[in-house]
């Protein structure tokens, strides 16, 4: 069943297009992201989903029921929509405190005193802020206020639920914690999740499926393993993963890849291009100290230590790029090194349009 169903809805302003005719079906129960870098039209799409902006064109429907149309003159308030909305600004009632704050949507719905002691308990404790309870929010960091809106929703477990970078002003350990509370709320009350994000780790981790948008326009919808295992285009494949994913230039000579002027893997399939752009991901390449077939030359100029792994800077020709080793590889500046690609995750690009082409590549 789905939830929301956008069928080509756009949005512009003074000739600019925010959102260029987008269409999405988000099931019931998913847990969505719309990601993307500032000003790609995601915020724009879940004002839209809200209520609180009109399309120029297009339909939305919510549980099945048509929202809004352009064509149709049918524009239901957001108040009618069902749905709740965490967005950047807290809208915090400022005379009530942290617990009545959290407690408001429960008062609502009518539950007994006991049950929304125990719920509203719980959710501060997944925020961390069960000793703030009695605190009112001038009294509250920034951070913490929005801790505090994040647990006023997820509290009523509402149907369909819209979330506008709502872990942005928090530190990364309590933005972990985050991550995990809400994927908790997500598993445990199988509310329907629209979430905005320009951070692809968060989108990765959280999500059941990612809308990635560039420009107004949707690159790729699809799992997050799909979506950092196989990208849609080049700018999906360059804006997910840390670090970024790395492109080498190669020409395509009977069916086999050639790089500078070294023959390093086949290509198969029919109507071969004469040139390609391959990606492929830091962990997708293994260092090796000498020459072998299929690998390349490359140069180090850097290292960093990044936790359980190393990530090593090369020079592979004149072009830049990073490789994941394991902690306590040990490498130095200038060095000579081999690199051996895992060809099964890398993915083939038109160095024209940017899309993905499906061919195959093997050593």
């Amino acid at each position: 069943m789905v939830t929301v169903r956008l069928v080509g809805i756009s949005k512009g302003w003074s000739g600019v297009k925010a959102v260029d005719n987008l269409s999405l079906d988000i099931g019931n129960g998913d847990f969505v992201t719309l990601l993307g870098p500032s000003g790609c039209g995601k915020t724009t799409t879940l004002r839209m989903i809200a209520g609180l902006e009109d399309p120029d064109d297009g339909e939305i429907y919510i549980h099945g029921k048509l929202v809004f149309s352009a064509s149709k003159g049918v524009n239901v308030p957001p108040a009618q929509r069902g749905l709740g909305m965490i967005f950047q600004s807290y809208a915090l009632w400022p005379h009530m405190t942290v617990f009545d704050n959290v407690a408001f949507g429960l008062v609502q719905q009518k539950l007994s005193k006991d049950q929304i002691n125990q719920r509203v308990t719980r959710v501060l404790a997944d925020v961390e802020l069960e000793g703030l309870a009695h605190r009112y929010p001038s009294e509250l960091s920034g951070g913490q206020q929005q801790r505090v809106a994040v647990a006023r929703m997820i509290v009523v477990s509402p149907e369909l639920l819209l979330m506008d970078e709502p872990l942005s002003n928090l530190d990364t350990r309590l933005r972990m914690q985050m991550r995990a509370s809400l994927k908790r709320m997500h598993q445990e009350t199988n509310t329907t999740v629209v979430y905005v994000t320009h951070d692809q780790e968060e989108a990765l981790t959280m999500s059941t499926g990612i809308a990635v948008m560039n420009k107004g326009k949707l690159e790729q919808y699809a799992s997050p393993e799909e979506v950092y295992e196989r990208p849609a285009s080049k700018f999906v494949a360059e804006f997910t993963g840390n670090p970024q994913t790395n492109f080498i230039d190669a020409e395509v000579v009977d069916g086999r890849l050639k790089i500078g002027d070294r023959f390093i893997g086949h290509i198969d399939g029919d109507a071969l291009p004469n040139a390609v752009t391959l990606s492929f991901r830091p962990e997708a390449m293994s260092i090796r100290q000498e020459s072998t077939p299929n690998t390349l030359p490359a140069t180090v100029y850097a290292t960093l230590l990044v936790g359980a792994s190393v990530l090593v800077y090369v020079h592979i020709g004149n072009i830049e790029a990073v490789i994941r080793a394991e902690r306590g590889s040990k490498f130095r500046g200038n060095q000579e090194i081999w690199l051996e690609p895992d060809w099964t995750q890398v993915n083939v690009y038109s160095p024209t349009t940017g899309r993905r082409l499906d061919y195959a590549v093997r050593g």
